[in-house]
Protein backbone atom coordinates (compact mmCIF):
# COMPACT_ATOMS: atom_id res chain seq x y z
CA UNK A 1 0.00 0.00 0.00
CA UNK A 2 1.29 3.75 -1.14
CA UNK A 3 -0.65 6.71 -0.07
CA UNK A 4 0.22 10.10 0.50
CA UNK A 5 -1.17 13.20 1.97
CA UNK A 6 -0.42 16.89 0.69
CA UNK A 7 -1.79 20.17 1.29
CA UNK A 8 -1.13 22.41 -1.69
CA UNK A 9 -0.06 25.76 0.50
CA UNK A 10 2.50 23.86 1.93
CA UNK A 11 3.75 22.29 -0.88
CA UNK A 12 2.98 24.17 -4.23
CA UNK A 13 4.50 21.47 -6.36
CA UNK A 14 2.98 18.60 -4.94
CA UNK A 15 0.93 17.92 -8.68
CA UNK A 16 4.36 17.98 -10.17
CA UNK A 17 4.87 14.29 -11.59
CA UNK A 18 1.08 13.49 -12.03
CA UNK A 19 -0.63 12.90 -14.88
CA UNK A 20 -4.05 14.07 -14.05
CA UNK A 21 -6.26 15.13 -11.02
CA UNK A 22 -9.42 13.50 -9.84
CA UNK A 23 -12.15 15.33 -8.10
CA UNK A 24 -14.45 12.28 -6.32
CA UNK A 25 -17.83 12.86 -4.64
CA UNK A 26 -19.72 16.01 -5.20
CA UNK A 27 -23.15 17.04 -5.67
CA UNK A 28 -25.66 18.73 -8.44
CA UNK A 29 -28.95 19.82 -8.15
CA UNK A 30 -30.19 16.04 -8.75
CA UNK A 31 -29.12 15.51 -5.27
CA UNK A 32 -31.97 15.92 -3.07
CA UNK A 33 -31.05 16.93 0.13
CA UNK A 34 -33.52 16.75 2.99
CA UNK A 35 -34.88 18.79 5.45
CA UNK A 36 -35.92 16.80 8.27
CA UNK A 37 -32.03 17.94 10.26
CA UNK A 38 -34.28 21.11 10.80
CA UNK A 39 -36.83 19.32 13.24
CA UNK A 40 -34.00 17.51 14.44
CA UNK A 41 -32.04 20.42 15.15
CA UNK A 42 -35.18 22.27 17.14
CA UNK A 43 -34.80 19.47 19.23
CA UNK A 44 -31.17 19.56 20.55
CA UNK A 45 -31.39 23.68 20.38
CA UNK A 46 -34.45 24.66 22.77
CA UNK A 47 -34.18 28.44 21.83
CA UNK A 48 -34.57 27.38 18.30
CA UNK A 49 -38.36 25.36 19.72
CA UNK A 50 -40.42 28.95 19.59
CA UNK A 51 -39.06 30.45 16.30
CA UNK A 52 -39.61 27.39 14.41
CA UNK A 53 -43.18 26.66 16.07
CA UNK A 54 -44.26 30.29 14.63
CA UNK A 55 -43.29 29.93 11.10
CA UNK A 56 -45.40 26.56 11.31
CA UNK A 57 -48.44 28.71 12.42
CA UNK A 58 -47.37 31.86 9.80
CA UNK A 59 -47.11 28.49 7.17
CA UNK A 60 -50.55 27.14 7.83
CA UNK A 61 -52.24 31.25 7.94
CA UNK A 62 -50.06 32.06 4.80
CA UNK A 63 -50.43 28.50 2.57
CA UNK A 64 -52.27 26.66 4.51
CA UNK A 65 -49.79 23.72 4.57
CA UNK A 66 -48.57 22.39 7.56
CA UNK A 67 -44.23 21.98 7.29
CA UNK A 68 -43.46 18.44 6.70
CA UNK A 69 -39.47 18.66 6.94
CA UNK A 70 -39.28 14.80 6.46
CA UNK A 71 -40.61 14.16 3.41
CA UNK A 72 -39.31 18.10 2.42
CA UNK A 73 -36.00 18.64 0.28
CA UNK A 74 -33.81 21.22 -1.24
CA UNK A 75 -31.11 20.62 -4.43
CA UNK A 76 -27.87 22.30 -4.52
CA UNK A 77 -27.75 25.21 -6.67
CA UNK A 78 -25.70 23.49 -9.80
CA UNK A 79 -26.31 21.82 -12.52
CA UNK A 80 -24.61 18.90 -13.59
CA UNK A 81 -22.88 20.65 -15.88
CA UNK A 82 -21.98 23.63 -14.07
CA UNK A 83 -20.49 21.42 -11.72
CA UNK A 84 -18.59 19.24 -13.72
CA UNK A 85 -17.11 22.57 -15.14
CA UNK A 86 -16.39 24.17 -11.70
CA UNK A 87 -14.23 20.82 -10.94
CA UNK A 88 -12.83 20.71 -14.09
CA UNK A 89 -11.70 24.14 -13.96
CA UNK A 90 -10.34 23.96 -10.41
CA UNK A 91 -7.66 21.06 -11.75
CA UNK A 92 -7.16 22.74 -15.00
CA UNK A 93 -6.42 26.21 -13.71
CA UNK A 94 -4.67 25.22 -10.29
CA UNK A 95 -3.03 22.20 -10.92
CA UNK A 96 -2.25 22.61 -14.93
CA UNK A 97 -3.96 19.19 -15.21
CA UNK A 98 -6.54 16.98 -17.24
CA UNK A 99 -9.54 16.76 -15.31
CA UNK A 100 -11.29 13.80 -14.34
CA UNK A 101 -14.21 14.08 -12.51
CA UNK A 102 -17.00 12.07 -10.70
CA UNK A 103 -20.04 13.80 -9.81
CA UNK A 104 -21.85 11.11 -6.76
CA UNK A 105 -25.74 12.56 -6.37
CA UNK A 106 -27.37 11.05 -3.27
CA UNK A 107 -29.26 7.66 -4.83
CA UNK A 108 -29.58 9.46 -8.84
CA UNK A 109 -26.63 8.98 -11.63
CA UNK A 110 -29.26 11.25 -13.89
CA UNK A 111 -26.64 13.88 -13.67
CA UNK A 112 -23.71 11.78 -15.13
CA UNK A 113 -26.31 10.57 -17.42
CA UNK A 114 -27.17 13.91 -18.77
CA UNK A 115 -23.50 14.57 -19.35
CA UNK A 116 -23.06 11.63 -21.07
CA UNK A 117 -25.65 12.56 -23.85
CA UNK A 118 -23.02 15.01 -24.68
CA UNK A 119 -20.65 14.04 -27.21
CA UNK A 120 -17.64 15.33 -25.72
CA UNK A 121 -18.14 13.93 -22.48
CA UNK A 122 -18.84 10.08 -23.10
CA UNK A 123 -15.52 9.83 -20.64
CA UNK A 124 -17.56 10.65 -17.49
CA UNK A 125 -18.16 7.82 -14.74
CA UNK A 126 -21.40 7.06 -14.03
CA UNK A 127 -21.15 7.12 -10.29
CA UNK A 128 -23.54 7.42 -6.99
CA UNK A 129 -23.67 7.95 -3.07
CA UNK A 130 -25.48 5.20 -2.18
CA UNK A 131 -27.33 5.49 1.08
CA UNK A 132 -27.29 2.27 2.74
CA UNK A 133 -29.35 1.48 5.95
CA UNK A 134 -27.26 -0.23 8.80
CA UNK A 135 -27.74 -1.04 12.26
CA UNK A 136 -27.99 -4.02 14.35
CA UNK A 137 -31.03 -6.84 14.67
CA UNK A 138 -33.29 -5.82 17.52
CA UNK A 139 -31.59 -2.47 19.09
CA UNK A 140 -33.96 0.23 16.95
CA UNK A 141 -32.51 2.61 18.65
CA UNK A 142 -28.62 2.04 17.03
CA UNK A 143 -30.06 2.42 13.53
CA UNK A 144 -28.43 4.31 11.46
CA UNK A 145 -27.48 4.66 8.00
CA UNK A 146 -23.99 4.72 5.92
CA UNK A 147 -23.02 6.89 2.19
CA UNK A 148 -21.30 5.00 -0.10
CA UNK A 149 -19.57 6.13 -2.76
CA UNK A 150 -19.88 3.60 -6.11
CA UNK A 151 -17.98 5.20 -8.79
CA UNK A 152 -17.57 3.84 -12.11
CA UNK A 153 -21.15 1.55 -12.95
CA UNK A 154 -21.02 0.52 -16.06
CA UNK A 155 -23.31 2.62 -18.33
CA UNK A 156 -25.46 -0.18 -19.81
CA UNK A 157 -26.14 -1.86 -16.52
CA UNK A 158 -26.09 1.69 -14.16
CA UNK A 159 -29.99 1.95 -14.58
CA UNK A 160 -30.40 -1.77 -13.03
CA UNK A 161 -27.70 -0.79 -10.14
CA UNK A 162 -29.60 1.99 -9.36
CA UNK A 163 -33.02 0.31 -9.36
CA UNK A 164 -31.50 -2.40 -7.21
CA UNK A 165 -29.86 0.32 -4.52
CA UNK A 166 -32.73 2.34 -4.21
CA UNK A 167 -34.85 -0.88 -3.53
CA UNK A 168 -32.21 -1.91 -1.20
CA UNK A 169 -32.12 1.49 0.61
CA UNK A 170 -36.24 1.16 1.16
CA UNK A 171 -36.70 -2.42 2.62
CA UNK A 172 -37.36 -1.75 6.45
CA UNK A 173 -34.92 -3.12 8.18
CA UNK A 174 -37.00 -5.66 9.83
CA UNK A 175 -37.92 -7.58 6.05
CA UNK A 176 -34.10 -6.84 4.69
CA UNK A 177 -32.62 -10.60 3.91
CA UNK A 178 -29.20 -10.27 6.43
CA UNK A 179 -27.54 -11.48 3.21
CA UNK A 180 -28.42 -9.01 0.56
CA UNK A 181 -26.06 -6.34 1.15
CA UNK A 182 -23.16 -9.04 1.27
CA UNK A 183 -24.55 -9.89 -2.28
CA UNK A 184 -24.61 -6.64 -3.50
CA UNK A 185 -21.19 -5.27 -2.43
CA UNK A 186 -19.68 -8.50 -4.06
CA UNK A 187 -21.42 -8.23 -7.41
CA UNK A 188 -19.96 -4.81 -7.35
CA UNK A 189 -16.66 -5.96 -6.34
CA UNK A 190 -16.27 -8.55 -9.38
CA UNK A 191 -16.88 -5.62 -11.05
CA UNK A 192 -13.21 -4.02 -12.17
CA UNK A 193 -13.72 -1.29 -13.29
CA UNK A 194 -16.48 -0.12 -10.30
CA UNK A 195 -14.49 1.85 -6.90
CA UNK A 196 -16.13 1.53 -3.72
CA UNK A 197 -15.77 4.25 -0.98
CA UNK A 198 -16.33 4.48 2.28
CA UNK A 199 -17.68 8.37 2.46
CA UNK A 200 -17.30 10.21 5.64
CA UNK A 201 -17.40 6.99 7.71
CA UNK A 202 -17.33 8.67 11.56
CA UNK A 203 -19.80 11.70 10.81
CA UNK A 204 -22.59 10.45 12.82
CA UNK A 205 -25.33 11.82 10.07
CA UNK A 206 -28.46 10.54 11.61
CA UNK A 207 -27.44 11.32 15.14
CA UNK A 208 -27.55 8.02 16.95
CA UNK A 209 -24.55 9.18 18.63
CA UNK A 210 -21.54 8.81 18.17
CA UNK A 211 -20.31 5.71 20.63
CA UNK A 212 -23.20 3.70 18.86
CA UNK A 213 -22.08 4.82 15.32
CA UNK A 214 -18.89 4.52 15.80
CA UNK A 215 -19.42 0.69 17.18
CA UNK A 216 -21.52 0.70 13.83
CA UNK A 217 -18.77 1.82 11.54
CA UNK A 218 -16.36 -0.84 12.86
CA UNK A 219 -19.29 -3.51 12.86
CA UNK A 220 -19.64 -2.44 8.88
CA UNK A 221 -15.90 -2.95 7.98
CA UNK A 222 -15.69 -6.35 10.11
CA UNK A 223 -18.19 -7.44 7.88
CA UNK A 224 -18.07 -5.60 4.57
CA UNK A 225 -14.49 -4.45 4.45
CA UNK A 226 -13.43 -6.86 1.78
CA UNK A 227 -15.92 -5.25 -0.69
CA UNK A 228 -14.51 -1.27 0.49
CA UNK A 229 -11.45 -0.26 -1.65
CA UNK A 230 -10.88 2.83 0.18
CA UNK A 231 -12.22 5.07 2.74
CA UNK A 232 -13.01 8.65 2.50
CA UNK A 233 -10.74 11.84 3.76
CA UNK A 234 -13.49 14.79 3.40
CA UNK A 235 -13.22 17.77 2.68
CA UNK A 236 -16.37 19.15 4.28
CA UNK A 237 -15.39 17.95 7.49
CA UNK A 238 -13.00 19.18 10.04
CA UNK A 239 -9.82 18.44 10.74
CA UNK A 240 -10.14 16.71 13.97
CA UNK A 241 -12.69 14.47 12.33
CA UNK A 242 -11.05 13.54 9.29
CA UNK A 243 -7.38 12.96 11.36
CA UNK A 244 -9.39 10.05 13.50
CA UNK A 245 -10.60 8.67 10.05
CA UNK A 246 -6.87 8.03 9.57
CA UNK A 247 -6.53 6.42 12.61
CA UNK A 248 -9.92 4.26 11.62
CA UNK A 249 -7.89 3.56 8.32
CA UNK A 250 -5.20 2.67 9.56
CA UNK A 251 -7.02 -0.12 11.61
CA UNK A 252 -8.70 -1.62 9.39
CA UNK A 253 -5.76 -1.27 6.74
CA UNK A 254 -7.79 0.77 4.38
CA UNK A 255 -6.19 3.17 1.74
CA UNK A 256 -7.49 6.34 2.02
CA UNK A 257 -9.17 8.49 -0.68
CA UNK A 258 -10.26 11.90 -1.30
CA UNK A 259 -14.09 12.98 -0.98
CA UNK A 260 -14.72 16.97 -1.62
CA UNK A 261 -18.65 16.35 -0.65
CA UNK A 262 -19.21 19.74 -2.45
CA UNK A 263 -22.97 21.16 -2.02
CA UNK A 264 -22.40 24.82 -3.00
CA UNK A 265 -20.47 26.32 -5.73
CA UNK A 266 -16.93 26.22 -4.37
CA UNK A 267 -15.22 23.49 -6.02
CA UNK A 268 -14.01 19.99 -4.13
CA UNK A 269 -11.78 21.31 -1.02
CA UNK A 270 -9.52 17.84 -1.97
CA UNK A 271 -8.39 16.15 -4.99
CA UNK A 272 -6.97 12.67 -5.98
CA UNK A 273 -3.48 12.87 -7.79
CA UNK A 274 -3.01 10.13 -10.54
CA UNK A 275 -0.07 8.45 -12.83
CA UNK A 276 -3.17 7.22 -14.63
CA UNK A 277 -4.81 8.25 -17.71
CA UNK A 278 -8.53 7.40 -17.86
CA UNK A 279 -10.35 6.81 -14.90
CA UNK A 280 -10.77 3.34 -15.38
CA UNK A 281 -6.88 2.64 -14.76
CA UNK A 282 -7.39 5.44 -11.45
CA UNK A 283 -9.46 2.53 -9.97
CA UNK A 284 -7.11 0.10 -11.19
CA UNK A 285 -4.21 2.09 -9.85
CA UNK A 286 -6.45 2.31 -6.10
CA UNK A 287 -7.92 -1.50 -6.23
CA UNK A 288 -5.18 -3.35 -7.52
CA UNK A 289 -1.64 -1.19 -7.04
CA UNK A 290 -3.04 0.53 -3.79
CA UNK A 291 -2.19 3.80 -4.43
CA UNK A 292 -3.92 6.73 -3.50
CA UNK A 293 -2.22 10.11 -3.28
CA UNK A 294 -5.19 12.72 -1.89
CA UNK A 295 -4.67 16.68 -2.17
CA UNK A 296 -6.13 19.65 0.27
CA UNK A 297 -6.58 22.38 -1.54
CA UNK A 298 -6.19 25.60 0.02
CA UNK A 299 -9.78 26.56 0.55
CA UNK A 300 -9.41 23.46 3.39
CA UNK A 301 -7.16 25.38 5.11
CA UNK A 302 -9.99 28.04 5.93
CA UNK A 303 -11.81 27.87 9.32
CA UNK A 304 -14.17 24.69 9.12
CA UNK A 305 -17.37 26.81 10.22
CA UNK A 306 -16.69 29.93 7.69
CA UNK A 307 -16.81 27.24 5.21
CA UNK A 308 -19.83 25.44 6.72
CA UNK A 309 -21.48 28.88 6.84
CA UNK A 310 -20.53 29.64 2.91
CA UNK A 311 -21.78 26.07 1.98
CA UNK A 312 -25.53 27.28 3.34
CA UNK A 313 -25.26 30.63 1.71
CA UNK A 314 -24.91 29.47 -1.39
CA UNK A 315 -28.07 27.29 -1.08
CA UNK A 316 -30.04 30.40 -0.08
CA UNK A 317 -28.61 32.63 -2.53
CA UNK A 318 -30.36 33.86 -5.33
CA UNK A 319 -28.03 32.82 -9.14
CA UNK A 320 -30.44 35.18 -12.02
CA UNK A 321 -27.41 33.72 -14.78
CA UNK A 322 -28.17 29.73 -13.55
CA UNK A 323 -31.02 28.35 -15.64
CA UNK A 324 -34.64 28.53 -15.24
CA UNK A 325 -35.56 26.47 -12.26
CA UNK A 326 -31.72 26.95 -10.31
CA UNK A 327 -32.18 31.01 -9.85
CA UNK A 328 -34.31 31.21 -6.71
CA UNK A 329 -33.43 29.65 -3.55
CA UNK A 330 -37.64 28.71 -3.41
CA UNK A 331 -37.57 26.85 -6.98
CA UNK A 332 -34.59 24.69 -5.64
CA UNK A 333 -36.68 24.24 -1.89
CA UNK A 334 -39.70 21.15 -2.52
CA UNK A 335 -42.27 20.60 -0.08
CA UNK A 336 -45.73 18.43 -0.49
CA UNK A 337 -48.46 20.61 -1.62
CA UNK A 338 -52.46 20.50 -0.17
CA UNK A 339 -52.64 17.17 -1.62
CA UNK A 340 -49.20 15.69 -0.86
CA UNK A 341 -47.94 16.14 -4.12
CA UNK A 342 -44.15 17.34 -4.07
CA UNK A 343 -43.78 20.87 -5.48
CA UNK A 344 -40.93 23.89 -5.33
CA UNK A 345 -41.77 26.68 -2.83
CA UNK A 346 -42.30 28.96 -5.47
CA UNK A 347 -44.69 27.32 -6.75
CA UNK A 348 -46.69 26.95 -3.40
CA UNK A 349 -46.67 30.72 -2.05
CA UNK A 350 -49.72 32.88 -2.80
CA UNK A 351 -50.02 36.37 -3.57
CA UNK A 352 -47.17 36.37 -6.07
CA UNK A 353 -43.74 35.80 -3.72
CA UNK A 354 -42.73 34.29 -0.11
CA UNK A 355 -44.24 35.77 2.80
CA UNK A 356 -42.31 38.80 4.64
CA UNK A 357 -41.22 36.51 7.34
CA UNK A 358 -39.45 34.26 5.10
CA UNK A 359 -38.03 37.05 3.44
CA UNK A 360 -36.65 38.90 6.82
CA UNK A 361 -35.60 35.35 7.82
CA UNK A 362 -33.27 34.24 4.98
CA UNK A 363 -31.76 38.22 4.68
CA UNK A 364 -30.91 37.47 7.85
CA UNK A 365 -28.91 34.13 6.96
CA UNK A 366 -27.87 36.24 4.00
CA UNK A 367 -26.00 39.15 5.87
CA UNK A 368 -23.72 36.86 7.71
CA UNK A 369 -22.07 36.61 4.11
CA UNK A 370 -21.76 39.93 3.86
CA UNK A 371 -18.13 41.90 3.94
CA UNK A 372 -17.90 43.21 7.39
CA UNK A 373 -19.73 40.68 9.34
CA UNK A 374 -18.19 37.59 7.16
CA UNK A 375 -14.36 39.04 7.93
CA UNK A 376 -15.13 39.04 11.56
CA UNK A 377 -16.78 35.87 11.82
CA UNK A 378 -13.98 34.77 9.59
CA UNK A 379 -11.29 36.35 11.74
CA UNK A 380 -12.86 34.92 15.08
CA UNK A 381 -12.86 31.15 13.65
CA UNK A 382 -9.84 31.31 12.45
CA UNK A 383 -8.29 31.91 15.54
CA UNK A 384 -10.22 29.42 17.10
CA UNK A 385 -9.23 26.79 14.30
CA UNK A 386 -5.40 27.37 14.37
CA UNK A 387 -5.55 27.00 17.98
CA UNK A 388 -6.92 23.47 18.07
CA UNK A 389 -4.80 22.39 14.82
CA UNK A 390 -1.67 23.07 16.45
CA UNK A 391 -2.65 21.35 19.64
CA UNK A 392 -3.92 18.29 17.83
CA UNK A 393 -0.65 17.99 15.85
CA UNK A 394 1.74 18.70 18.76
CA UNK A 395 -0.65 15.59 20.20
CA UNK A 396 -0.14 13.81 17.09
Amino acid sequence: MSQTVSYLWREPKAAEGFKAGVSLHSHTNQSKETLDFIAELSTEWGLLQPMLRWLERRSVEYTGIRPDYARSYWTPPLTPKLAFDVERTQIEDKLQLPAMVSLTDHDDIQAPLLLRSLTSARQIPVSVEWTVPYGLAGTPSALSAFHLGIHNLPSAAGAEWMARMEAFTAIPQAERPAALLRDMLAELDELPGVLIVFNHPLWDLYRIGKQKHRFLVNDFLAVYGQFVHAIELNGLRNWDENREVTELAAKWNQLLISGGDRHGVEPNANLNLTHATSFTAFVQEVRRERQSHVLFMPQYAEPWKHRILNSTLAAVRDYPEFPEGSQRWDERVFHPDVEGKLRPLAELWFRGGAPVYLHALIAGVRLMGAAPVSSGLRLAWNEASSMRTALAERKA
